[in-house]
């Protein structure tokens, strides 16, 4: 293809992004094809305007703390697992009749890549190390099929919860082949519906896309806040109004602790007529690096911990507990009329945030450079970037050691969000789930390990006003007299 011809030197001239061209003449023919295919895809005006409200607003939220504009998470949004347990059993059972009549289906975050866990392949299909070796994908995946069986049970009727899995361009065909390499885990694939997320172009601090390689732009996933375009574009918002679906559970492959489509979350949300509500985890400590949900100048919204300060992190109300403590673990419930309003209305008025990023890149001279320090951006949304569209919102509090241990990062000494914490925490709920059943562990002897029964779910309250315990079965080497497992 010429360029000159197809009017492609002629937009990039427009745009200022010239210089894609530069190794033009060095490509081979079916190198050239590729580039040319990627850029007349591209609106390279719309990306110039991304690239300068990301940059502005960046600008602005370093200059400005939100300190004076924000207010902590009121009572009447507010369900908690520990303040309201004799609420949980009438949200469970809102939510599985919503479940029963197929109006509820998962959407899974999935687009992103393990390379923080040193490998190249989706994150999904990492093992963690369990006795079982599942990867997050089945574990998940179980979990659904269980669900629809214990929801078929109680009301003696089929009933199916649509899985919706965004990828994005590097995950896609991975993912896809390993699920049916797996035979879909037992679910049926027709209610399975792989999509992918937008990609945008890594820029340098001028604005200029970075090249990858002489015939390659650097690229990157637009955020998980990309997701409310590629609802459009790709038709999945389509199939859910095909399929009669009401309400939809999002959250991300890393949480391998997460209940999918969490029957008493989406009841809860449902009674409360949400459009919108988030499931939260309290925060450990006031320097716990982690966004809390909040309002800001009367709308909700996610402020992360660099955006406030010291001070206002560590005020606590009169219960002791931090005033802005609800954490945010980018688990959430939409309506369906919310979403659709969100992909058709509000989307275009989402901005991007600047993520800065050490980018290998190729110089003038067409030499790859591994940079030392950041030397450009990448662009995402996010996906909690709509709460403050929602009309009536509602924050969902459960305990951490019950629903949120994330993978994140490789194994190593005192590692954080590592396989093996990511293990521990499933086999600990586990542990205490045996110990709720009345069953019990025994020691590489065969004898008895002592242990004290337990009432409802770690950290929680009983009736008498203790606090129950969490035992690590990592602590001791035992066996478990029973059975349990990793997707229940």
């Amino acid at each position: 293809m010429d360029p000159n011809f197809s009017g492609l030197t002629q937009r990039l001239a427009k745009a200022n992004q010239s210089h894609l061209l530069q190794f033009w003449n060095e490509l081979s023919p079916t190198e050239r094809a590729d580039l040319a295919l990627d850029l007349q895809g591209m609106d390279f005006q719309e990306i110039n305007g991304f690239f300068k409200n990301a940059m502005e607003m960046s600008t602005n939220s370093k200059q400005e703390k939100m300190d004076t504009r924000m207010e902590p998470v009121p009572m009447e949004v507010l369900g908690s697992v520990t303040r309201n347990r004799s609420s949980l059993k009438a949200w469970e059972l809102t939510g599985l009749q919503c479940i029963s009549q197929n109006k509820v289906a998962v959407l899974l975050l999935a687009g992103g890549q393990g390379t923080r866990l040193g490998v190249s392949y989706p994150k999904g299909m990492y093992d963690v190390g369990l006795p079982s070796h599942k990867t997050l994908f089945q574990i998940q995946a179980e979990r659904i099929l269980k669900l629809q069986q214990l929801t078929e049970q109680r009301h003696n009727i089929k009933c199916c919860i649509p899985w919706y899995i965004m990828t994005s361009g590097r995950t896609m065909e991975a993912t896809e082949k390993f699920f049916s390499r797996h035979n879909f885990f037992g679910l049926d694939k027709n209610n399975i519906v792989f999509f992918q997320q937008g990609m945008l172009p890594a820029m340098d601090y001028n604005g200029k896309i970075i090249m990858e390689s002489k015939g390659m732009l650097s690229m990157a996933p637009d955020g998980n806040g990309g997701l409310y375009r590629a609802l459009g574009n790709q038709g999945i918002l389509a199939d859910m109004e095909r399929r009669g679906i009401e309400f939809i559970h999002v959250y991300c492959v890393d949480n391998i602790l997460v209940k999918v489509a969490d029957p008493a979350f989406i009841g809860f949300c449902v009674q409360k007529e949400a459009d919108c509500g988030a499931k939260v985890v309290e925060k450990t400590n006031p320097t716990e690096a982690v966004g809390v949900v909040c309002k800001v100048d009367g709308h909700y919204q996610v402020v992360e911990y660099s955006e406030i300060t010291l001070e206002t992190a560590q005020k606590r109300s009169l219960d002791g507990r931090l005033m802005f403590n609800a954490g945010n673990v980018a688990n959430h419930f939409f309506s369906f009329s919310f979403l659709k309003d969100i992909v058709q209305t509000y989307e275009p008025k989402l901005q991007h945030h600047v993520a800065q990023k050490r980018i290998p890149h190729v110089d003038a001279k067409g030499q790859l450079i591994q940079p030392d320090k950041p030397n450009g951006i990448k662009m995402e949304k996010f996906v909690f970037d709509i709460f403050q569209f929602a009309k009536t919102f509602v924050v969902y509090e459960v305990l951490r050691e019950d629903e949120f241990s994330p993978l994140k990062n490789a194994d190593s000494q005192e590692g954080k969000d590592t396989p093996t914490t990511a293990r521990h925490a499933l086999m600990s709920l586990h542990h205490l789930w045996v110990l709720n059943a009345g069953g019990h562990f025994i020691d590489e002897n065969g004898r008895r390990i002592p242990a004290i029964p337990r009432d409802g779910a770690a950290g929680s309250v009983t009736d008498d006003g203790n606090r129950n315990k969490s035992t690590s079965p990592s602590s001791s080497p035992c066996s478990c007299v029973g059975s349990c497992s990793e997707s229940t």
